[in-house]
């Protein structure tokens, strides 16, 4: 990070923490969705894409059958790309069309806005959907646009300078949702 400073990382959620949230949150999609025939997950890259699989997991266990799960890249609809850092384009994959069915958006982390944005800009592409659905793990506020999530793990108000880290056993070798935090030595 900076010259002179240190990094800091705190645990907003334990692994045990994060499997029980992330259980509560199936619970919560099943129940708003009634049913995974006409459901489909998609994970917004990185970190939704990877949380959209561990979902999708929690899902099928307490639903007994698969879910379908895609991945929905909105890069080339952000309004933002001269502010926000450029990463590779991931691509969309959907598993089945949206037309006429309920998607869940799910991403790790909420914080302008601007990613959901262009989110929901991106799916229009692909069809009608019945309803769109956000689920996210952390929202972190200093929301930029009118948008909310309708399923959350947890709220945990942040400064601009910090951000909010999604660790995933199959992707990180550990679990956990992290505040990480740079200060400077002055």
């Amino acid at each position: 990070m900076g010259t002179g400073g240190h990094d800091e990382r705190i645990e907003i959620l334990s692994s045990d923490e994060l499997r029980r949230t992330l259980m509560r949150l199936a619970s919560q999609v099943l129940e708003s969705v009634g049913g995974l025939d006409d459901l489909v997950l998609l994970g917004i890259p990185t970190r939704g894409v990877q949380l959209a699989a561990v979902l999708a997991r929690a899902l099928e266990e307490q639903a007994g059958r698969p879910v379908a799960r895609g991945t929905l890249d909105p890069t080339f609809h952000r309004d933002d790309l001269e502010r926000v850092a450029m990463r590779p384009v991931t691509g969309t994959d959907l598993p089945v069309g949206v037309e006429g069915r309920d998607v869940v958006l799910v991403d790790d982390v909420i914080f302008t806005g601007r990613t959901v944005r262009a989110a929901l800009e991106a799916i229009q592409a692909w069809g009608r959907p019945r309803r769109v659905l956000l689920l996210v793990m952390v929202d972190r506020g200093h929301r930029e646009l009118p948008i909310q999530p309708d399923f959350c793990g947890r709220t945990v108000p942040t400064r601009r300078c910090e951000t909010i880290e999604l660790r995933l056993m199959d992707v990180d070798g550990e679990e956990g949702v992290f505040l990480r935090r740079t200060q400077d030595a002055t």
